[in-house]
């Protein structure tokens, strides 16, 4: 059974900075992935790791965040500074279950070509 299960969350003052953590079970070798989803807006794609090994950013949090995984590619991080209140929102992260190679030109990868979410954290930054 897939399981996506985030931590990290919690509340900060602008310019502080937050580890996200995702343990992931019950696939490997998957393209996985950090998204964010404020009130009434569309769920964004902040970064990916793809499965041969590119990482794409989008332009929003480039310099800010790094994402990356453990040895064992079981846990997925965000290291995320510079935080401004903009980035208030829920953190999910998620997996494709399909292979995708990506190239090193493309922005994040899309919710939709995502397979599988954990529930959440919640981010909040205070001004």
């Amino acid at each position: 059974q897939v399981q996506l299960v985030e931590s990290g969350g919690g509340s900060v003052q602008a310019g502080g900075s937050l580890r996200l953590s995702c343990v992931a079970s019950g696939f490997t070798g998957a393209s996985m992935g950090w998204f964010r989803q404020a009130p009434g807006k569309e769920r964004e794609g902040l970064a990916t790791v793809c499965t041969n090994g590119v990482i794409l950013y989008a332009d929003s949090v480039q310099g800010r965040f790094t994402i990356s995984q453990d040895g064992s590619k079981s846990t997925l991080y965000l290291q995320m500074g510079s935080l401004k209140p903009e980035d208030t929102a829920m953190y999910y992260c998620a997996a494709r279950r399909r292979t995708i190679l990506c190239s090193s030109t493309w922005g994040p990868l899309h919710a939709s070509a995502m397979s599988y979410w954990g529930k959440g954290t919640l981010v909040t930054i205070s001004s």
